[in-house]
């Protein structure tokens, strides 16, 4: 397959032939969509708006940057190269900037099925506006402004409102607001350095524009599976212009599309215009089971044929398989399993060097990768289903707790679930992390209530995840029933000993004195051997003030002593921190340009 030559054309967006993996899929989402698309990624006009003026100047009527910038690309980037540096600019309260290009109408590809066309942000943020030759857009959920950053969104345009050349601008606004989802870049609560990072933030994915048809399904579908009976659940969402009765139907095929599909179903309904969630369920006979030692994936299209026999069609790859919290330990296809982890903090780094990197921990022995509060790339999920990595995701965390951050988190958690429920690979979901944004966890209830209200959500609409409801420490009892499938610690110490101790006690189902704070907050709550225990972060070996080891020989050394005492005892899980190094956090096992490890190969791996 050649790459797809940006900004010169309409090309189709999915190839028949075999490909290197970074092409396989060339956008960045997890569901494809067979139509052609012009990548709009490259040299755009970029201006600073330092007094916010640009709205009350009316800069979308006309060409107003002088300077140029690469999209994709952060805001501190732009604006550090605008100002003739090479360093990343940083900014301590809001920042506001304009981007601007021109592009030619898309060809239309003589195709009769109704279309329209659809303009595609990869993630942009976290307050967005667009306009199109001067007309304000509306997101197909009839946003004016766009808020969040780690998430795609799309506008339905019109044949009719493009021109021979069309001019695109983007108002982009962030700040260092505490209330809005930050994961662990800075803000006003938490300032730079140690673990807290710059900012980079704005057009940091792709954006495309695509044919597509006027009655369709939206790229993003969901998976649930039944093992025990070969049933997949798929929930669709169809987005209809035209009221009217219309046919889904569901092909199933192995990975190998030539060949005859595995399972065919066709579902008939009367879908009235707006969009709709629907779930059909398809038996996929005799199917294998996906894990991290037999990553098995299926091949799934579903097309929408409206009344005159007119097809949109979106595909995707999924797995069947079950993840349970049973008593003490974690099962994974009804099989127990250990979950070898490790902190994965993806900071700047590019789709490529996450490739890298996704590589070099399963070399290491990692069965599981936790996400740390970031959104990354979606192909990365995808990689992460091909080669067999399981995969902890998290909201990015607020930084305050107040209503309006819990407003914005929940806005945020919805928006990642909408795009995330195709991957067998995603298997477990964490809220908050360690009280960021729940500050108050311990002592307000409406805090508590929150959580406990988004926990039963997650059980109820995406039963196929592990939820833990803030992990480290403070989980959440309720009348003595925990609200999280995990009981999960944060334990940090350089001594071999004090980790033996404080093992023994979390094992004994001691609550507090273990971690930095008590594990459990609300009604009382007696361990009892009753829901598994995980270490979701240890080591920080690269911490001096740690008493972090002199070189990799003795890191190496304590890493296999401490996992060796993981391992004799009835825990489920552990996660090593961290994966790269990143600003000052220098504990880190692997290269993050290069990929290379810097310890032996399998040090992670259960023994």
């Amino acid at each position: 397959m050649s790459v797809p030559s940006p900004n010169l054309g309409i090309t189709k967006s999915t190839t028949a032939a075999p490909a290197p993996e970074e092409f396989k899929n060339p956008l960045p989402r997890v569901v494809l969509r067979p139509n052609t698309y012009l990548l709009l990624d490259g040299e755009w006009k970029f201006c600073y708006d330092p007094e916010d003026k640009g709205l009350s100047e009316e800069w979308h009527l006309g060409q107003h940057c002088t300077t140029t910038a690469h999209w994709p690309g952060s805001v501190e980037m732009h604006l550090a190269a605008a100002k003739g540096l090479k360093d990343p600019v940083t900014w301590q309260d809001k920042v506001v900037v304009w981007y601007e290009r021109e592009f030619p109408r898309p060809e239309h590809n003589g195709d009769p099925t109704p279309s329209m066309f659809q303009l595609t942000f990869g993630a942009c943020g976290y307050e967005t506006r667009v306009w199109l030759n001067g007309r304000l857009l509306r997101t197909i959920e009839g946003e004016e402004v766009h808020y969040g950053e780690y998430s795609s969104f799309s506008y339905e345009i019109e044949e009719e409102d493009l021109l021979p050349v069309n001019r695109l601008n983007v108002r982009i606004a962030d700040t260092m607001d505490a209330e809005i989802p930050r994961g662990k870049q800075e803000s006003h609560v938490y300032k730079r350095g140690g673990i807290w990072y710059q900012t980079n933030t704005g057009a940091v994915r792709s954006v495309w524009m695509e044919t597509v048809e006027r009655n369709r399904l939206r790229s993003r579908i969901g998976v649930i599976s039944v093992v025990e009976d070969y049933l997949v659940r798929f929930n669709l969402t169809t987005r209809i212009h035209d009221p009217g009765k219309y046919t889904i139907r569901l092909k199933v095929y192995s990975q190998n599309k030539e060949a005859e599909p595995l399972a065919t179903s066709d579902f008939v309904l009367s879908l009235e215009a707006g969009q709709k969630e629907q779930r059909l369920v398809v038996e996929v006979p005799d199917a294998k089971l996906w894990s991290p030692e037999t990553p098995n994936l299926y091949c799934v299209t579903a097309q929408l044929i409206d009344p005159n026999g007119y097809i949109a069609e979106i595909e995707a790859q999924f797995g069947l398989r079950k993840i349970e919290a049973r008593g003490r330990y974690v099962y994974l296809n009804n099989q127990q399993i250990y979950l070898d982890g490790i902190l994965y903090q993806p900071g700047t780094a590019t789709y490529e060097e996450m490739q890298r990197h996704f590589y070099a921990m399963k070399a290491l022995g990692c069965n599981l990768v936790r996400v740390h509060i970031a959104g990354v790339d979606p192909r990365i999920y995808n990689l992460a289903d091909e080669i067999g990595l399981l995969l902890w995701v998290e909201v990015p965390s607020p930084h305050s707790s107040t209503a309006l951050s819990r407003q914005n988190h929940r806005a945020e958690l919805i928006r990642m679930l909408a795009l995330l429920e195709t991957n067998p690979s995603v298997i477990i979901w964490s809220l908050y992390n360690e009280d960021w944004g729940a500050q108050d966890i311990a002592t307000n209830p409406e805090t508590r209530q929150y959580i406990v209200d988004m926990y039963h959500y997650m059980l109820i609409k995406h039963p196929q995840y592990l939820v833990v409801d803030n992990d480290g420490w403070h989980h959440i009892s309720w009348e003595g029933k925990l609200k999280s499938d995990l009981l999960t610690a944060h334990l940090y110490t350089p001594n071999l000993d004090h980790w033996q101790e404080l093992l023994d006690r979390l094992i004994n189902g001691e609550i507090e004195g273990v971690a930095a704070f008590p594990l459990v907050v609300g009604d009382p709550f007696f361990y009892r051997r009753q829901v598994p225990l995980i270490v979701s972060e240890w080591g920080g070996f690269g911490f001096p003030d740690y008493g972090g080891p002199k070189d990799a020989e003795e890191r190496t050394q304590r890493i296999r002593q401490f996992k060796h005492e993981l391992r004799q005892r009835p825990i489920a899980g552990d996660v090593y921190t961290q994966a790269t190094n990143i600003e000052d956090e220098r504990n880190g096992l692997i290269d993050a340009h290069t990929g290379a490890l810097t310890v032996p190969p399998g040090l992670l791996a259960s023994s």
